[in-house]
């Protein structure tokens, strides 16, 4: 079962996924759509600080693709890893195994048809854009090393308007739509009962 997780910077995405993870443990893994940006390492530092990440054209979705039917088939993966404090593809990769249940997290999951059609339930989670700013500015600046002007000019200049072209009419084509992502229980227990069926293959 393919699970896709999709809404707006800073919405929950990751909080939804990771309990749904916890809860599965041996049986769910994760692929993150961020990790699939593409590698710039043609570019300097600056130059990378300035490309759209918001944008469908900044990710190697095909490879994403490939790799969800690979574990489909039963076969492991090499994810490649990004690394946001230098804003490009790190060395390494990461294996993902096969298992039951495989969670796909992204913004933009839902906007390409193929990627979609490859998942049996897609959840999009839904945050008010206010909170949405202001978890991505405590990530950002905690965790990924970033100033705070540069993380609200990214804001105002690419993640704002790439949500509005992109990341919300994507909302349409949900299974089932979360406010508040993994901070909404009820929904939470209801995602994981429907996984639990699919486990235990009742």
């Amino acid at each position: 079962m393919i699970i896709g997780i999709a809404g707006g910077t800073g919405s929950g995405k990751t909080t939804l996924t990771e309990r749904l993870r916890d809860e599965f443990q041996g049986d769910a893994s994760i692929l993150y759509h961020d990790n699939y940006y593409k590698s710039h390492s043609d570019l300097t530092y600056e130059e990378r600080t300035k490309l759209n990440y918001d944008h469908p054209d900044a990710f190697e979705t095909e490879r994403l693709i490939a790799d969800l039917q690979a574990l489909r088939r039963g076969e492991t993966v090499a994810c490649p890893v990004y690394d946001y404090t230098i804003h490009d593809r790190a060395p390494e990769t990461l294996e993902v195994r096969p298992t039951k249940v495989i969670l796909l997290e992204g913004i933009l999951i839902f906007e390409n048809q193929a990627l979609r059609d490859l998942m049996d339930i897609k959840i999009f989670v839904d945050t008010d854009a206010d909170v949405r700013i202001l978890r991505r500015i405590m990530r950002d600046v905690k965790h990924r090393g970033r100033s705070l002007d540069s993380v609200v000019q990214q804001y105002l200049t690419t993640v704002k308007p790439m949500h509005e072209q992109f990341v919300e009419p994507s909302k349409r084509y949900a299974d089932i739509v979360v406010p508040e992502g993994g901070r909404n229980l009820v929904a939470l227990d209801m995602i994981i009962q429907r996984i639990r069926s699919h486990v235990l293959g009742t």
